[in-house]
């Protein structure tokens, strides 16, 4: 797992109210989804990423989806997904915290590294355009409305 030692990008947080478990429940459903499909597998053919279709059920050690495997789960508060192509080392890790009433937050935290001139174009075309705020911010969303559902 190389999710620890990559450097920090970003973090993005909603709240969400529903129990810890419902808000697992509804990452271990979103993620997934949000990333299959053939464009979605071709898009990671090109770039080379080490995970261009999805294996095992996701949420285990080892299980996969386009783009990620899954480094570390601790159900139901944390969820490390990782992956790489030939821009980028990268990992999303997923954080569900309780609050207070039932409630809890559930967070996405970014890291990755972009070596080489090809990797700081790639990082200025994901992460300088805000389109990696975007995406990620769209799941932090689905999560919430499935939870709350």
């Amino acid at each position: 797992m190389f999710a620890g030692r990559l450097p920090f990008v970003d973090e993005h947080a909603t709240d969400v109210a529903a129990t810890p478990a419902r808000a697992w429940g509804a990452l271990l459903t979103v993620v997934p989804g949000s990333f299959r499909g053939r464009r979605t597998e071709s898009v990671a053919r090109l770039l080379g990423a080490s995970e261009a279709r999805p294996r095992g059920r996701f949420g285990e050690q080892g299980s996969a989806i386009v783009g990620f495997r899954v480094a570390a789960g601790g159900a139901p508060t944390r969820l490390a997904l990782e992956g790489e192509h030939r821009f980028s080392r990268y990992a999303l890790i997923f954080h569900v915290d309780p609050l207070s009433d039932g409630r809890c937050r559930v967070r996405a935290e970014t890291r990755a590294e972009f070596p080489g001139l090809h990797g700081r174009v790639y990082r200025a075309a994901v992460i300088g355009t805000r389109g990696h705020v975007v995406v990620v911010m769209r799941l932090l969303r689905a999560i919430r409305a499935r939870a709350e559902s």
